[in-house]
């Protein structure tokens, strides 16, 4: 039997302090307390760079105005695939804070640790601490 595959789209949002917004997952989701970049899955019929301005919209409360890819791969769960779109969001309206009850706080880019995140992303979290040296 083969895994499904879920497409979901997520924001880096990196404030012109280097700061990026990160949410934790609540309980009763995979990974609850993990950290995690806002967004989430794109439904059908829509692009992933218009699931990633609905969801973070729906999410964190910002309309987002540019964003630019910034990685694109797929992660192998034990029953799923996840492909990810994960955009740079550096120019939004609003302020971000969790719209669904999930706490919501700005980090140093340099401060990510991969541990506090779900396995899928390790090499993106390495990969935005080296930009940050």
């Amino acid at each position: 039997m083969s895994k499904p595959t879920i497409q979901v789209s997520a924001g880096i949002i990196r404030n012109e302090f280097g700061q990026l917004y990160l949410t934790q997952r609540l309980e009763g989701q995979d990974f609850a307390q993990s950290l995690e970049f806002p967004g989430g899955k794109v439904d059908q019929g829509e692009s992933p760079e218009e699931a990633l301005k609905r969801e973070l919209e729906e999410e964190v409360g910002i309309m987002v105005l540019s964003a630019f890819p910034y990685e694109h791969f797929t992660f192998e769960y034990p029953t799923k695939f996840i492909e990810f779109f994960f955009y740079l969001v550096e120019e939004w309206v609003g302020e971000p804070f969790g719209r669904e009850g999930q706490e919501g706080f700005w980090i140093a880019q340099s401060e990510l640790e991969e541990g506090q995140f779900p396995p899928a992303n390790r090499e993106l979290i390495q990969k935005l601490r080296r930009e940050a040296s």
